[in-house]
């Protein structure tokens, strides 16, 4: 295993494992429901990290906070719906504009609210398991959907945009420094 190539990789990946860290500490204080870092992650570390690592790293969030927030039967569906983000996010690699961040987390709020939704109808009880019972789970989901949407367009332009510019300043810093 060549050390010397690893480290010089994760030197390259610190400033996105750091914006991540920062912004998935949100998830643990208090929110409006689904409004959450988590899709913004996802969408990050897939543009940024890219491989496995940027599966891992939505997930990773998601279960650490989960030991803290409580498991759900549903969880299944909300970790395959961060998967499918994650993937979508390594469309926006080459595309480093506000309307494709803003489209991304669109679809994204979209995935989210469809996969989740079905596993709510599909696990709970609270549903008839038929055409009429999945309508009206997507239908009590909407107040639900708004936030959603709202959180995650906040947080992805967020996430990327503060990234660009914590970018700059340490190319600033790192170029004030050699000409000193």
């Amino acid at each position: 295993m060549d050390y010397k190539k690893i480290l010089i990789k994760s030197k390259a990946y610190l400033p996105s494992v750091i914006a991540i860290l920062f912004v998935s500490l949100t998830r643990l204080l208090p929110h409006p429901p689904n409004v959450s870092p988590v899709t913004a992650i996802a969408l990050f570390a897939g543009s940024t990290i890219g491989g496995i690592s940027a599966f891992s790293i939505p997930l990773l969030i998601m279960f650490i906070s989960d030991m803290f927030l409580g498991f759900h039967i549903t969880i299944p569906f909300v970790y395959a719906s961060f998967i499918l983000i994650t993937l979508l996010g390594f469309l926006l690699k080459k595309r480093n504009r506000f309307q494709y961040y803003f489209i991304a987390s669109l679809i994204s709020s979209l995935l989210f609210f469809l996969i989740t939704n079905f596993g709510v109808w599909l696990t709970s009880s609270m549903y008839q398991k038929s055409v009429n019972g999945l309508i009206l789970c997507y239908t009590m989901g909407i107040p639900f959907f708004r936030n959603t949407i709202v959180g995650d367009i906040i947080y992805t332009i967020g996430i990327f945009y503060g990234f660009k510019l914590l970018t700059k300043i340490v190319q600033r810093v790192k170029l004030s420094m050699f000409l000193k």
